[in-house]
């Protein structure tokens, strides 16, 4: 009896001081995901996928308080991809995107699906497409700002070149990117301006992914 009633507080300890931490409410990204795979299951019509999946990602991206920390750090040497979630059958990626001050993507393309959302900040977008006479690069339309909990689809079927930059010289923004497929793993290409190609595979920053299923930690 003493020897239990010795073990009891200590077995007890490492939980009372897990409360004691800060947690993040990843609730938000739980139910995200949930709804999301909800969609995939219920068509596979791409201009739905697309429509209502703006709607989901902006209610994901109006609120903020969800993102662990260790998701959300810049590099000062390249922007970074955090994946959040991928689907078991690899349908659809969840990946947060943080940019540095004045951080740039090169131009690039996607051969999937895609929807952005900034959470924080704001980026700049500019579309091309390809010259059908020697392929190389045209800007196609003015370069677009895409600002706080704002949304927009990556519709291949109507050209997914571009390049992506933080708008903010001075801060960092992040962005949630919701792929249609497992993005770090897709074999795409990065884009000289006469058109050139460069394969590449994006990979992710982190090695480990968020716990959005301990629900006796977030409601």
């Amino acid at each position: 009896m003493n020897a239990l009633a010795t073990f009891a507080p200590a077995s007890f300890a490492p939980a009372l001081l897990m409360d004691a931490e800060p947690v993040v409410n990843t609730a938000p990204l739980r139910r995200f995901v949930g709804d999301f795979a909800g969609l995939l299951d219920s068509t596979h019509d791409l201009d739905q996928i697309l429509a209502r999946g703006q709607a989901l990602l902006a209610g994901l991206v109006a609120q903020d308080g969800w993102l662990p920390e260790e998701f959300a750090q810049p590099n000062p040497a390249r922007y970074q991809q955090y994946l959040l979630h991928c689907d078991s059958a690899e349908r659809f990626s969840v990946v947060s995107f943080v940019w540095g001050p004045g951080q740039a993507t090169p131009i690039h393309d996607h051969r999937v699906w895609g929807l952005v959302g900034v959470l924080r900040g704001a980026e700049k977008v500019q579309s091309f497409h390809q010259r059908e006479s020697d392929g190389s690069l045209v800007q196609q339309g003015p370069t677009r700002e895409l600002l706080e909990a704002q949304v927009e689809a990556i519709d291949p079927r109507e050209g997914d070149i571009h390049r992506v930059e933080n708008a903010f010289a001075d801060r960092t923004s992040i962005s949630i990117h919701v792929y249609g497929g497992n993005i770090g793993a897709v074999a795409r290409a990065t884009f000289r301006p006469n058109g050139e190609e460069r394969p590449f595979i994006s990979g992710y920053a982190n090695a480990t992914l968020p716990n959005i299923w301990d629900l006796s930690r977030t409601a």
